[in-house]
């Protein structure tokens, strides 16, 4: 469950004809773990679509995978105040999340019909359930305490989000390094319950601003500031797609986790994890 150190540096690969000749008994196969990855879909209906369902949902799950580890790493980063990194691991995400957008390209080939012969396999599974996205919603700012109940159930789980809960995210750490750069911002700003959602703040806006109006002198701030407006545009980008595709699917219905489909999908696009962000560039 717990990832190792995201700021450690993998171990250097040598790439030299005689590196490669120095692993005879690694394959291809083998290095990826390919007889684990491709055993994994076990569809239930018997419908030629499950297939599809499956697949789309495992691949996205590794796609958050690599966004949490992205992130963390970013988060970390931005904490020291080494933002060069970061630039890289937050531009990742974004063009990760292009590739998680254009998945439902390939879902929304799945007709009403097709699905109906599946979703009464699927139980009480659902996407509502996925702990990683929950993971990357906290770590971006969506912190909801009410969601973790969800996964009582499995302990490791369970205090995995809890601790997830409890960190700044990448927002909260950027208005830390705000603060740390001589921003005048209040206390209940950089020191807060982190489990607690994030307000939007007129001197938070206003630092934001200052470093919009003299990007020269601020350019890093600037460049992250950004960083951080392509990553929420990208992921608004995939709640919307996401929303338009169940709609296409199965309309109105509820989802099978209880929640109510659609409806509650398109709440989501209300939320805002960077809102200064945003609303200075009406300000300036």
């Amino acid at each position: 469950m717990t990832d190792s150190d995201p700021t450690a540096r993998p171990p250097a690969v040598d790439l030299s004809a005689e590196g490669v000749h120095q692993r005879p008994d690694l394959s291809y196969g083998a290095y990826l773990g390919l007889d684990t990855l491709l055993a994994s879909q076990h569809p239930r209906s018997g419908e030629h679509d499950e297939l599809l369902f499956i697949i789309i949902h495992q691949a996205s799950e590794l796609w958050m995978k690599l966004s949490l580890h992205e992130l963390r790493a970013a988060r970390a980063q931005i904490r020291t105040g080494e933002l060069g990194p970061a630039f890289k691991m937050i531009a990742r995400v974004a063009q990760i999340q292009r590739q998680m957008i254009q998945s439902w390209d390939v879902l929304s080939t799945m007709t009403p019909a097709d699905y109906s012969r599946i979703r009464p396999h699927l139980g009480q599974s659902s996407g509502f359930q996925s702990w990683q996205y929950r993971l990357l919603e906290f770590i971006l700012g969506n912190k909801n305490a009410g969601t973790v109940g969800v996964h009582g159930g499995d302990p490791a789980v369970h205090a995995a989000l809890l601790e997830a809960l409890a960190e700044p995210s990448i927002y909260d750490e950027s208005l830390c390094l705000l603060k740390r750069r001589g921003f005048d911002l209040p206390g209940h700003v950089v020191e807060r319950d982190w489990t607690r959602p994030y307000r939007a703040d007129k001197a938070v806006e206003a630092a934001w601003a200052e470093v919009y109006r003299d990007t020269s002198h601020h350019w890093d701030l600037y460049e992250l500031a950004e960083k951080l407006v392509d990553l929420e545009y990208r992921f608004q980008q995939w709640r919307f797609i996401h929303m338009k595709t169940v709609e296409r699917i199965i309309g109105y219905k509820p989802g099978t986790g209880g929640t109510g489909g659609v409806s509650y999908l398109v709440k989501a696009l209300d939320l805002s994890f960077f809102p200064e962000l945003l609303s200075l560039r009406t300000a300036i």
